[in-house]
């Protein structure tokens, strides 16, 4: 029986190689964007059915928009028990302002897990950690081997980056209160030093030699109202 799937994790579709999948750009969680948007909620439904034309597969397509903004009572009032990130008095370099991000989630992100009873970071094989190392050896200007060698150097970053940003959105999660998807990935892209070294990243990883890199760099790695400072 022909099948279509919308895919929240292009990386791990990549993977799996169904007959056919629709990679969307939002919240985990949030497969169809936000709730409540029934015109945008139907252009996703129909442009995967869409797929269905395709005849020979695996089929993997990138669904162009991304979630529009809703309107929730912590955008007025901020979050009900917000992460906040204290400076430091010598600031680390970019990625080891990410680790002590990473440190200071990992209680959010284990509450979460706790209540969810699963989480969906695991695919890379390596720690969120190791992971930002990897990803700011780059950002410094090194081709580090990538930590799985099954994986070319393009794969390990978008993998890495997924990993990263769910353990990031999985924290949030696990907060009081709830947020709009609009407005965690605004704190991710705006308030992060995570959210900052994936900026980076996607600098860096076009001036790479790698066209797969390139293309990598171009294909959806920050949202396009991140990248010119919207998000």
């Amino acid at each position: 029986m022909p099948t279509v799937q919308i895919s929240l994790v292009r990386e791990h579709t990549a993977a799996i190689r169904p007959p056919r999948a629709l990679w969307v750009p939002f919240m985990l969680g949030r497969p169809l964007g936000v709730p409540g948007d029934a015109a945008f909620q139907g252009r996703v439904v129909r442009a995967a059915l869409g797929l269905f034309e395709r005849v020979r597969g695996p089929v993997l397509d990138d669904y162009p928009e991304d979630a529009p903004a809703v309107i929730s009572t912590d955008e007025m009032e901020g979050m009900a028990c917000p992460i906040s990130f204290a400076g430091n008095v010598e600031p680390a370099s970019l990625p080891g302002q990410v680790l002590e991000e990473i440190d200071q989630l990992r209680s959010w992100y284990d509450i979460a897990v706790a209540r969810r009873g699963r989480t969906t970071l695991g695919a890379a094989g390596a720690t969120v950690e190791d992971l930002t190392r990897f990803i700011g050896a780059w950002v410094g200007g090194d081709t580090p081997r990538p930590y799985r060698d099954d994986l070319p150097s393009a794969n390990a970053l978008r993998l890495a980056c997924e990993e990263i940003k769910s353990f990031y959105f999985e924290a949030d999660a696990g907060q009081p209160g709830v947020r709009s998807p609009q407005r965690v990935l605004q704190w991710f892209w705006r308030e992060t030093a995570a959210g900052k070294l994936l900026v980076e990243l996607q600098a860096a990883a076009a001036r790479s030699d790698d066209p797969a890199v390139r293309h990598f760099a171009a294909d959806n790695l920050v949202p396009r109202a991140a990248s010119h400072g919207e998000a």
